[in-house]
């Protein structure tokens, strides 16, 4: 064999190797995480308690700015004036 022969047959020799390298590191599974105490559930809950509240209110402001831009924009409610438009 030529030089060149021996060369190529190496590197297709490695690649192969590197491919089953991060296939199997691609398969491999990770450790299961440890359990979690109650003050760690409790701290969780609380912040999930309070992100859900932010989140109400974060929905009720714009859900006012909505509303009130439809009515700045309408030029305000139709009973209001009398008109019943549609």
């Amino acid at each position: 064999m030529n030089r060149g022969g021996v060369m190529k047959r190496l590197i297709a020799t490695l690649a192969a190797g590197a491919m089953l390298g991060v296939l199997a590191a691609a398969h491999a599974k990770l450790p299961a995480p440890p359990p979690k105490s109650e003050a760690e559930k409790a701290a969780e809950a609380q912040k999930a308690a309070a992100a859900k509240a932010r989140a109400a209110e974060d929905l009720a402001k714009a859900q006012d700015r909505a509303v009130a831009n439809y009515k700045r924009n309408r030029g305000g409610s139709a009973d209001a004036k009398g008109q019943n438009r549609k």
